[in-house]
């Protein structure tokens, strides 16, 4: 390996270069306005594969954008890893907050980053984070130092719920059969303790909708007299959760998976600091479930967010009015043994429940994701610490994320193979905010990293 990290290091600022040329397409998928960049993008990604040392490199089409593919099978004997990653981004607004065009990627040194971070659109999310396999892919195959077989799957809709996945996945399962899946679309804890994350949350999210009388009403002539959607909608979300940070829903905790006191007590080693955190986002105080760490809360304990909520007038001035319809959309993530459709029902059933007589209530659900555990002492996941510590001089722990990527439930039940989440970013990097950044020490010990995986994965 040590020819490939000298080809690494000899090539830092090409593989530099190339990302930012990758970087500059404004693949958004969620706007069909960008339908030529998303496209744009794919040929590209495809072309750093096929000059990359892939074999087969395809664009493949699916029922929304195309899932770029690429292999190199050495032996069949041998194990095969399947890389995968998305080429789409989030839409960029508000522009008015970005400090550059998110779609010129320069660099720029940062608090957290003084050597310099990569400053665009998709920088971590995931154009960054998968452009490291490509080009450590590179520098095996240029040094001769490929130890397994290796397949890529890259697909543009990530962002938009991998929408056409679940097919193609069904569709092809010859083609991308693997033994492990290897996917950098996570973060580390910091620089200073990286970590390999083993668990993700589930998800369900669903629209909630309270209709009063059958008109907006005139709040002189009807208030106090009639129900307010508006109002009565925020007395029954502030209903959900109770004064210690306990869910209320019935039922909600029954198939929680409770994490032992020896597993609680390894991942708090990652030294859980109050003050930095509230620093972090400019906060006052943080509250949470009560009994748990901040750590905990956000990663191995189930919750309830309103992520938006409306109804009435919300233009300029006055307009005295009891709106006829409230609305809000709420998400639960959600932890092992927890499943998405045994959550919606409980919580349908207990806004249906604590709804007063006077207005009616409908809930519609609107997508939603298993949760996902890797364990800690599997081939998969020491073969992930090692490269780490490898590359990073330091001891790499267990870290589980409070974040969802449906698509690793999914690639275990069709392709029957476990991923590992092997990401680089950090927490702070503005994923889906304006100023995306990505630093350079992380994108390079990403490309470091991934040849000892593959490394320390073939010895078993």
């Amino acid at each position: 390996m040590s020819n490939t990290q000298n080809y690494i290091q000899e090539n830092k600022q090409r593989f530099l270069d190339e990302l930012f040329d990758i970087l500059r397409i404004a693949s958004i998928s969620a706007d069909p306005a960008y339908k030529s960049e998303v496209l744009k993008c794919a040929d590209e990604v495809a072309k750093h594969l096929k000059v990359a040392g892939a074999d087969n490199v395809e664009i493949l089409e699916t029922k929304g954008y195309p899932i770029v593919f690429g292999e190199k099978i050495i032996d069949a004997n041998l194990p095969t890893v399947l890389v995968y990653g998305h080429y789409d981004v989030q839409p960029a607004d508000p522009l008015e907050l970005w400090t550059s065009d998110p779609f010129e990627p320069f660099v720029k040194a940062t608090e957290l980053h003084p050597e310099g971070a990569i400053f665009a659109r998709g920088s971590a999310d995931d154009k960054g984070q998968f452009f490291m396999h490509v080009k450590a892919f590179e520098a095996m195959i240029k040094t001769d130092s490929l130890p397994c077989n290796v397949k890529f799957l890259i697909e543009g809709e990530e962002e938009v719920g991998s929408a056409s996945l679940a097919d193609f996945l069904e569709e092809n399962k010859e083609k991308l059969s693997c033994d492990v899946i290897l996917i950098s679309d996570t973060h580390i804890y910091s620089n200073e303790q990286p970590t390999v994350t083993t668990g993700l949350r589930g998800l369900s999210y669903v629209e909630v909708e309270v209709e009063g009388p059958n008109r907006d009403l005139h709040s002189g002539l009807y208030g106090g007299a009639v129900p307010n959607p508006i109002n009565v909608l925020a007395k029954m979300i502030g209903d959900l959760i109770d004064d210690k940070g306990h869910i209320t829903i019935d039922g909600f905790y029954d198939n929680v998976l409770v994490v032992s006191d020896e597993d609680r007590k390894e991942m708090n080693k990652l030294k859980d600091d109050p003050e930095a955190y509230k620093k972090s986002i400019n906060l006052n105080d943080i509250q949470g479930e009560e009994g748990y760490t901040t750590l905990e809360r956000a990663s191995i304990r189930p919750t309830l967010d309103v992520n938006g909520i409306w109804g009435g007038y919300t233009g300029e001035g006055a307009k005295t009015v009891i709106a006829s319809k409230a609305f809000a959309k709420i998400s639960m993530r959600l932890v092992p043994n927890q499943t998405p459709e045994e959550i919606t029902e409980k919580f349908t059933k207990y806004f249906e429940k604590i709804a007063p007589k006077s207005v009616k209530v409908k809930v519609t659900p609107h997508h939603g994701g298993m949760p996902y555990v890797l364990e800690s002492n599997t081939k998969e996941f020491l073969a992930a610490k090692k490269a780490m510590e490898k590359a990073f001089g330091k001891e790499v722990l267990p870290y589980r994320s409070g974040g969802s990527i449906p698509i690793t439930s999914l690639f275990e039940k069709v392709l029957g193979a476990k991923s590992v989440l092997m990401g680089f970013g950090l927490d702070s990097d503005a994923i889906h905010s304006p100023n995306e950044h990505y630093g350079l020490y992380n994108y390079y010990k990403g490309i470091e990293s991934i040849p000892y995986f593959f490394e320390f994965y073939a010895k078993g």
